[in-house]
């Protein structure tokens, strides 16, 4: 998408970025600075602007172990919703999860946010399983889909 600046954290204030569209988009998985350090540590983050506005943030994780799959997440605030930003790095994620040459591609979505859901099973992906962290709270989806 013309005019998106894509960078990968690499000091404070643009890791701070990427934690702050997290928090807002997964408020109930809130990290700290210093979680959000561990995981740059481990994963392929993102961060995306619009011109100089804060729009989103991405998450590439390798497969880890004996895993057959790769795993993306897309995060786009919301008012920035509805432009195609969440299409544009999808693709982007799922090139980068495809260097892994991995059979499959999943995706995690807080059940809670029905538009991530919508978006994630629009391009295939299926519900594999779920996880409730505690009794009463909303739940994070699997979501799977073979690789392209």
């Amino acid at each position: 998408m013309p005019g998106l600046r894509i960078t990968t954290p690499e000091d404070d204030a643009t890791l701070e970025d990427w934690r702050f569209v997290h928090n807002t988009v997964v408020p109930d998985a809130a990290m700290s600075l210093d979680e959000a350090r561990e995981r740059l540590g481990r994963y392929l983050l993102e961060v995306v602007y619009d011109g100089g506005d804060l729009v989103g943030c991405t998450t590439v994780r390798p497969p880890e172990g004996d895993a057959t799959a790769a795993t993306v997440i897309v995060r786009v605030l919301p008012r920035w919703r509805g432009r195609g930003i969440g299409a544009a790095l999808y693709g982007r994620a799922m090139a980068q999860a495809a260097r892994h040459g991995v059979p499959a591609v999943e995706t995690v979505v807080w059940e809670a946010n029905e538009g991530g859901v919508r978006f994630a099973k629009a391009r295939g992906f299926v519900e594999v399983d779920r996880y409730v962290p505690e009794p009463g709270a909303v739940a994070y989806l699997t979501l799977r889909r073979e690789a392209a």
